[in-house]
Parts: C-alpha cells; structure tokens; sequence
C-alpha cells in the first residue's frame, strides 16, 4: 500500500513500527520470543484517522474505534491499566516510569443551554432544575448561570458533544421520546389556490375517463415527415417545426407540432396488434417555431382520438361504428362539464385543416373565440399512418379555454312544475347549416323555452332537389306555474311563423 504525508507513522527514531491508530508493524509486533514490551497509549484525531483507514483499505478493530473518537484523558489510565494486566496475568515484572508527550489535560468545552430555546424545539414544558437534574444524571457538570440559561460541561468521554442542541438531544433522550406531547407546529398554515390550468386538466381528464377514454402518454419527439404524413397545408404554421440538433433517431428529429400524429401512431400500433376499438386522449405541449431568432412557442393542447365500433354486434345489437356526431358529442360533453354553454360549430374555411376530411368537421368557437377542432381524419392522412379503418379526433387550445371556465359552480333547483314538448319540421334551402335555425330559436328569449335540440336531417323524395327538411323539439316549462295549452301553442306558433319568414322556409305537405 502507498502512504502519503496525510497518514500518521509511529516511528522508533529509525524505522515506521506501526500506522497510527489502524495497525502495528510486523517489527513490532509479540511473539513466544517476545522479552520486553514497550507499551505506547495515544490519542488520535478521528478525521485523521477515518481518511487513513479508507485510502489504504484497511477497517481493523482500533480504526474502528479511534474514527470514532476516544476518551483523550484516558491515555494514562489505559497505559497503566494495560501494564498491570500485563504483571498479573503474564508474571511479568514492571518497569517505573512513564513518558508523557502531552501532559496538560484538554480543555474542557464549556457550552450555554437555554431552557426557554430548549423547549421551544423540542415541544416540551421542562423547567430549568429537571434539565439540570437529567444532564447531570450522564455525568455532565451543570451550573445554573441565570433564570433561563444553564452552563454545561460535558464529561471527556463525550467528544460527540459540541454544540448546544448536541445537548438538546440528550435532553430529550433523557426524558423520553414518549413524553414529548404532540403539537401541531407554531408557524402559519399559508396554503396557496392550485394553478387554473392544473385544476382545467385534471377536471379534463376526469370527464374523458368517465366517457371511458384512457390517457396516452407519447414522446415530446417525432419525425419531420409528421406534417407531409398529416397532410397539412404549407401555409400551416404547424410545419415551422423545432428541429433537435443531435437527434437520436429520424423518428425523433424534431419537437411535435401537433399531438394528433402521436395519437395516430399509438392508433396504428394497436390497430396492428388487433385492437381496433381505441378512446384515446393526450395532453401536453406543442412546440410551433414561429421565430428563428427566438424561442420556440409552447402551447398546452388537448387532443382526442376515438376510432372503430359505438356498439359492438352481440345477440340483440347489430355493429355500429362511430360518425361524427359521437366526437362531437364528446367535445359537447366536455364543455358542458366545464359550464361552457355556448359553444358554437361552424364550417372549415377552406383548406385551412387539410388532415380533416372535408364536410365531416367543424371548428369549435365560444362566442367570437376558436378554441378548437372536432371532426373526421381525412382517408389519405390515415392512409399515410398505415391506419385502415376511421378515426375521429377532437383538439383544444387550453390556453384559450382556460379563461373561459368559471370557478362559480352553477346549479338549478328540481322543477316543480312539468314540461311541455312540442315538434317543428319546416323545410329549407340545403346550403342553411340546421345550427343557424337553432340560434335563431334561441335568440326568440322566451323565458318559457327550457331546452332545444335537433330531431332529424332529410334530403331526398319527396322533398324537393336544394331543400332539406329539418325538426328539431322544443321543450317548455314554467318555474312559477303549470303551463296550459294555449299557452305554449301561441309561443310555437310564434317561433314557427320568425322561422318561416327568416329562412324563406315552408312547413311540409
């Protein structure tokens, strides 16, 4: 082993005998020839000794105790107590006279403890005399220096002791762990609201797992090819993408743009492995590098994915696969549980969402705000992700939905009184989207309109080519009063006529 100028020798004015405090030398040590014995006690500064042991690999019984740290006023006892076990046990006959290198005894520490300070951390109501009474029941010499204040000294023996909630701790020891009563802690409780946007999230993700959707967790990665597989257009923004400088595979090379490849990647790995009835949601950041010169912008997205069968065919259920009208139902759902109630879908511009399959989606405002997309993934875009059968998928901007969510619970009494449902069938020109006849009915503000909501769409025999036929229900209710007859026949029949004349629309044959 290799020493250094860090390792304590023990030396005899010619050679090493022994590394001090870890082990002797092989020329020194006793054996049946063994006649006169030198006896050496010494005490050993345990840092010292601790990094000795470790660079040289050796851990023996005296390392082990030395690094520990001994007694240092007991170098003389032990040297005598030694010699006499020597001349009892081994007959042999001492030498007077001993060599002391250090014989001023250490100075002892001398440390002030606070009774008030004490129990103030260790949570207990001790007075001054039983403190004094436990540290000197461990051999600790204790003087009382005023009402609060004690001055302690510690025995030689306990060279762990060197500060004051050293002594703190024996305190406590002494009178027992059990004995501390147990307090709530003397500071304010300051509890801070949860960010909007972690409380939107997670009530997000609660609503989709109640709809039995499960949460798809993908890489922040993905290729560079994702926006030609998607079929965005080349004025999309999206396909300004944030390249990584050393990706680790092709598939890997850039920060996703948009979270519908991940989920379509996801799709095709299941859809390989035969699992074909997939609800999937993701949300998580895309990275859109509007800027060469600055940060990329990170926008938190929601994004879900539902494809193959509504209903799959058992013995009374025929198979039915899932349209339009299940995803958009689900981003009805979701903002209705977030007390969104006026959201609006309205028709692509064109050629603005390329991946969406035309005619099948439709933007999603909330009054003049976009705030996403809902509709079916067009057949080339699935195509290019080797997916064979149809998907549909549903994004937010949560950024942009964040204000929108209120934090005041809203809530309405149980009725008292019933409802009253009345049909309207009239018939329109094809190119009038049935939302605007919806609106319209709504904009009536009667306070005796309860609820809406669509019937049927008809195009074909025996209406005409261009028309369309549309009902929609309508259900009224009084809070005050039952509702009579001819009460509600004249609000329908009110609506009817504004609907006849705004739309040009006729009521059928």
């Amino acid at each position: 082993r290799q020493l250094n100028s860090d390792i304590l020798m023990i030396c005899d004015g010619e050679k090493p005998v022994a590394v001090a405090g870890i082990m002797g030398g092989v020329n020194s040590e006793i054996n049946e020839l063994t006649s006169r014995i030198f006896i050496e006690s010494a005490y050993f500064n345990p840092v010292s000794i601790r990094k000795a042991a470790k660079k040289l690999g050796l851990n023996t019984e005296a390392s082990h105790r030395f690094e520990r740290g001994v007694n240092p006023d007991l170098t003389v006892a032990a040297l005598n107590r030694a010699a006499k076990l020597m001349v009892e046990i081994g007959k042999g006959r001492l030498v007077e006279g001993v060599i002391d290198k250090h014989p001023k005894p250490v100075k002892k520490k001398r440390i002030i403890l606070s009774t008030v300070e004490t129990n103030r951390l260790l949570g207990t109501s001790l007075d001054q005399n039983k403190i004094a009474e436990l540290l000197i029941s461990i051999e600790f010499n204790v003087e009382i220096n005023d009402d609060d204040q004690l001055i302690v000294i510690p025995p030689s023996f306990r060279v762990d002791i060197e500060r004051t909630v050293d002594l703190m701790e024996e305190v406590a020891r002494l009178s027992g762990y059990d004995n501390i009563p147990v307090t709530f802690p003397m500071i304010p409780a300051k509890t801070r609201q949860p960010a909007k946007q972690i409380d939107l999230k997670n009530r997000i993700k609660s609503l989709l797992v109640g709809f039995g959707f499960t949460e798809s967790i993908n890489y922040s990665f993905i290729g560079s090819r994702c926006c030609d597989q998607l079929g965005l257009s080349s004025q999309d923004q999206r396909r300004n993408l944030v390249d990584i400088i050393n990706p680790l595979t092709e598939d890997q090379a850039a920060m996703r743009p948009s979270l519908i490849p991940g989920l379509l990647q996801t799709t095709q790995r299941n859809i390989s492995r035969q699992i074909k009835n997939l609800k999937l949601f993701e949300i998580g950041k895309i990275f859109i590098n509007k800027n060469s010169d600055k940060l990329p912008e990170e926008i938190e997205m929601l994004a879900v994915l539902w494809t193959g069968e509504r209903f799959s065919p058992n013995w009374h259920t025929k198979k039915v696969d899932i349209d339009f009208y299940d995803i958009k139902g689900i981003a009805e759902g979701i903002l209705k549980g977030l007390d969104i109630n006026e959201a609006e879908f309205r028709s692509f511009i064109p050629d603005t969402q390329n991946h969406i399959r035309p005619g099948y989606g439709a933007d999603i405002f909330v009054g003049n705000q976009y705030i996403g997309i809902v509709g079916e993934v067009h057949p080339q875009s699935l195509s290019s992700f080797n997916i064979n059968q149809k998907a549909f998928i549903l994004e937010f901007d949560l950024n942009l939905l964040i204000p929108l969510v209120s934090t005041i619970k809203h809530s309405k009494p149980i009725p008292k009184f019933p409802a009253i449902d009345r049909d309207i069938t009239i018939i329109i020109d094809d190119r009038i989207e049935s939302r605007k006849v919806l609106e319209s009915v709504k904009n009536f503000n009667n306070e005796l309109i309860e609820n809406l909501h669509l019937l049927d769409v008809y195009e074909g025999d025996p209406i005409k080519s261009g028309k369309k036929s549309i009902s929609f229900r309508i259900t009224y209710r009084s809070s005050l009063k039952t509702l009579q007859d001819n009460t509600v026949t004249q609000v329908h029949k009110n609506i009817t006529e504004i609907l006849l004349k705004e739309f040009d629309a006729t009521l059928p044959a």
